[in-house]
């Protein structure tokens, strides 16, 4: 790829630590006209499918760039680092499930390395801090320009490592799916096209509760559920004022069912 001028972070890191603070430190040393995109570094720690989720919900609207993912409980393990391009831009992280939405998102992969070229990697590569020592200096070197090919070899994209399907099955009257993500709001995400919705009417039971069919969060009544589909074009549940997380007792991978109230 050629030269960007934009590198975005995506991690479970935190804010307490000085985590990522030594990923910027290594990404100005190499690429010190980089900018930098701080995505998030508030994934649930080592919640894989929370980091790919917001990932993949959030690179189609950054700058072509590249796009740093640590997310990553098997650091030091035989897992392989990795570098997957597409048309929207190149994503650095581990080979683990976390960057395959967003390269789908992107235009899909068009090719895929290995990070295992020591020219391109820390001096020393701590065992536990491969966002530092590995993915940050990757990030950098592309972000200048080079070929990806430097980094490593090829890697067949049919054989990176694949998150399950979440769940999405369709029932007598509704659909039930798995809850994808929780947002900050405690707005409940759930693993169905929002297309799932345009055939079921204005009240609906939600895990058994009353809900409304709405577009946004005020077209429920102050404290009852609203489903509607999100940003992200997926079905999701809300509260109005409220978190509907909590009214519903669910967490990602619970199953939600979404019927006609009967």
């Amino acid at each position: 790829m050629g030269a960007t001028a934009w590198i975005s972070l995506t991690t479970d890191y935190g804010l307490t630590d000085g985590f990522v603070a030594a990923c910027h430190g290594v990404i100005g040393r190499i690429a010190p006209d980089a900018r930098v995109i701080d995505v998030t570094h508030l994934v649930p720690p080592a919640d894989v499918r929370r980091g790919a989720a917001v990932l993949a919900q959030a690179v189609p609207y950054l700058p072509p760039g590249v796009h740093v993912a640590v997310v990553d409980p098997g650091v030091g393990t035989s897992r392989r680092g990795i570098a997957v391009a597409a048309p929207g831009g190149v994503l650095v992280g581990p080979d683990n499930g976390l960057l395959l939405d967003a390269a789908a998102a992107l235009g899909g992969i068009t090719a895929a390395v290995e990070l295992t070229n020591p020219a391109w990697l820390a001096p020393e590569v701590s065992r536990t801090f491969h966002g530092r020592d590995v993915f940050a200096p990757v990030a950098a070197r592309l972000a200048l320009g080079a070929p990806l090919a430097d980094a490593g070899p090829a890697v067949d994209p049919a054989a990176l490592v694949r998150l399950p399907e979440p769940v999405v099955r369709a029932t007598a009257d509704g659909f039930a799916a798995e809850v994808l993500t929780v947002d900050h709001f405690g707005n409940v995400q759930l693993a169905a096209s929002g297309s799932l919705l345009a055939a079921l009417p204005a009240r609906l039971a939600v895990a058994g509760r009353p809900a409304a069919h709405g577009r946004t969060f005020g077209d429920a009544p102050p404290g009852e559920l609203v489903v509607y589909v999100d940003s992200a074009g997926l079905v999701a549940v809300a509260v109005n004022g409220g978190r509907a997380a909590d009214v519903l007792a669910v967490a990602p991978g619970d199953l939600v069912p979404v019927a006609p109230l009967g």
